[in-house]
């Protein structure tokens, strides 16, 4: 069944914070030589990414739906999704303190290949599927075909 309640979803919101503030401090923490990298992104994959970017911020925000409305087991995929936001943030932790090369800001986590991309995708993906909100979960399957294969991309030509 599908949920469609529009209203400020707070944990929307936090997961936001979680996903851009260690993204604008990246900024002035680029890995060397990302600039010539970028120059080869896949323009579909950058498409596909900048679409998901967009959906994704704004339907956190709009549906309550993403909110604790009561405590079952549907909570524990909630629960699930921040631990990986949590693990996210380990991530950045990581990178932050590394020498901030593209092998480290590529690197994994736990197994999980393109962690900083990889990660927060999951993470909105069970946040979609605990509000059983369909455009959350499409609107993210959208961004990660772009956001990870562009990762995965970078990560193959620094393979090269």
């Amino acid at each position: 069944m599908m949920n469609i309640h529009l209203g400020f979803s707070y944990i929307g919101f936090i997961f936001l914070l979680m996903l851009m503030i260690p993204n604008i401090i990246w900024r002035k923490n680029k890995p060397k030589n990302y600039d010539q990298y970028v120059k080869n992104e896949n323009k579909i994959l950058l498409l596909f990414e900048r679409v998901g970017e967009v959906l994704v911020t704004c339907l956190v925000l709009i549906f309550r739906d993403f909110n604790i409305n009561t405590i079952s087991n549907w909570t524990m995929i909630l629960l699930i999704a921040f631990i990986i936001m949590v693990l996210y943030e380990i991530y950045w932790i990581r990178y932050f303190k590394s020498s901030k090369t593209m092998k480290d800001f590529y690197s994994d986590l736990l197994g999980i290949p393109v962690a900083g991309a990889t990660l927060p995708v999951i993470a909105f993906l069970l946040l979609g599927i605990y509000g059983k909100n369909i455009f959350l979960i499409v609107s993210v399957i959208l961004l990660g075909i772009g956001h990870i294969g562009i990762h995965l991309h970078h990560q193959k030509e620094m393979v090269k």
